[in-house]
Parts: structure tokens; C-alpha cells; sequence
């Protein structure tokens, strides 16, 4: 099997978030699927096979399967366009969250990704606790959304991962306005293998709204501020999300099995 790592929401190699995507043929047995992902030990292995309409599309983080990841998506359409001579403009992934659509504009490819609204949460003072960060304003869509005052909270952060994994939730965004851009984030989800994700697509589908909301503005530019750093050109249109960025290919390699 062929086997290419790519890193997603970024111009220049060694930036934004890296993931597998290995082709396929036919699905294999979800187990050999999750330890391929447990050895590729990236935040997220996407599986990808031909079917009527384009691709079925699955994610794995070291740990387990997860229903909806932006920045594998990004990378899985790199590599269609790129390296499976897939002709045109759109290209069609079936997964776990409902259909999603991949289109390039030169270098730029941009997702179409499902919103994912998060509900307020008035009482925040355990929240606070667990943390150790001054809460702004807290709300739960599949992740935990914590406001803090500023980008440089964010920015300085110093999460407790067995603190943040007990909490009853699949992950914790922290999010506050931007300084060169509308708004930061980061994301850490330990629990499920990934203590802090360079750059996350699925975040956004609940960051945008939050954002678009406060802002009252429907384009907005955000910067993940990991480590690595990403960068996410967004807009908010009805029930979806688009989450645009650009790609670039720094492995290409074979699986032998």
C-alpha cells in the first residue's frame, strides 16, 4: 500500500499539521486500520477508497476512530489531486459525518464541513479549576469551547493533559480574539491520543460560529498557535463551514505488510 504524509493548512513543509492518508483498494479489517494509524503515530491516519461518487473516507488517531477531521481531509485531497490523476475541480468524500467536498483553486483547497454549534455553559468555575486559565465564556458541541481574554493566553498556555483527559468531553478548544486575525485557537484532546493537534479542521466547525456570532462578520481569518502553527481562511455559510488552506507533500513511501 502506498503511504503519503502531508502537512495540511500550511504553505511551507514543517508547518501546520501533518497526516497520513494511505489509499486503498477495498477496506481492510478495522483493526489493521487502527494499528497502521498507532504506528504512523500522527494525530490522524485518513483511509480512503473509490466508491460510486468519489471517495469513502475514514479518520484514525493513534487511538481511535474518530467521526469528522478537517486537516486529513485537506491532506487526503492533495492526494487525489495530486497523486491519483483525479481530473477534476470537486472531489466527493463519504464518511461518518455526511458528505464532504473538497475544491482547489490553484494551490488553495477549501472543505465543506458540516457546522457544529456549541451550546453555552453558565456555570464555569469547575471548568476553571481543571484548567488553571480564567474562563471568559465555555460552551459544549463535540469539543469543550473555552474563551480566555486574549491571544497571548492561548499563546502561553500550559495545559495539564491528565487534568484535561478526565473531563467529560471529546476535546478542549482554547479560543480567544486574534491579534493579526479574527481569532486563535488550540486544541487538545489526550483521551483520545492526541495531546495537542498542530491544527484542527473539526475544531473550526464550532469555532467559526462562535466567532461569526461575536463578530458579526461571515469570512474570518484564524491561526491555530501550536508549536507548528496553522493558518485557516474560513466562512460561515448557513449550516456549513468552509475551512480553506493550502497543502504540501513531504513523504512518500509503502507500507509492507
Amino acid at each position: 500500500m502506498k503511504l503519503y504524509q502531508v502537512d495540511a493548512f500550511t504553505s511551507s513543509l514543517f508547518r501546520g499539521n501533518p497526516a497520513a492518508v494511505v489509499p486503498l483498494e477495498r477496506w481492510l479489517d478495522d483493526a489493521l486500520l487502527q494499528n497502521i494509524a498507532q504506528e504512523n503515530n500522527l494525530s490522524e491516519t485518513a483511509f480512503l477508497v473509490p466508491d460510486d461518487t468519489g471517495y469513502a473516507l475514514r479518520w484514525f488517531t493513534p487511538r481511535v476512530e474518530v467521526d469528522l477531521c478537517g486537516h486529513a481531509t485537506l491532506a487526503a485531497a492533495w492526494v487525489v489531486f495530486n497523486a491519483l490523476g483525479f481530473a477534476g475541480e470537486r472531489v466527493r468524500f463519504n464518511s461518518a459525518s455526511g458528505p464532504l467536498y473538497v475544491t482547489r483553486s490553484g494551490q488553495r483547497l477549501t472543505l465543506d464541513f458540516p457546522a457544529r454549534p456549541a451550546t453555552p455553559i453558565t456555570e464555569t468555575s469547575t471548568l476553571e479549576h481543571a484548567l488553571g486559565v480564567p474562563i471568559r465564556a465555555a460552551a459544549q458541541a463535540r469539543d469543550l469551547l473555552i474563551e480566555v481574554d486574549s491571544a497571548a493566553c492561548v499563546r502561553e498556555y500550559q495545559p495539564d493533559f491528565s487534568a484535561i483527559a478526565a473531563l467529560d468531553t471529546f476535546a478542549v478548544m482554547l479560543t480567544a480574539p486574534g491579534e493579526d486575525c479574527d481569532f486563535v485557537s488550540r486544541f487538545f484532546a489526550p483521551a483520545k491520543g492526541v495531546p495537542e493537534d498542530p491544527v484542527t479542521g473539526s475544531a473550526h466547525c464550532t469555532l467559526v460560529p462562535w466567532w461569526a456570532d461575536k463578530l458579526g462578520k461571515k469570512r474570518l481569518h484564524a491561526r491555530q498557535l501550536s508549536a507548528r502553527g496553522g493558518e485557516l481562511f474560513c466562512e460561515m455559510s448557513g449550516d456549513r463551514v468552509s475551512l480553506s488552506g493550502e497543502a504540501r507533500c513531504y513523504l512518500k513511501g509503502d507500507i509492507l505488510l
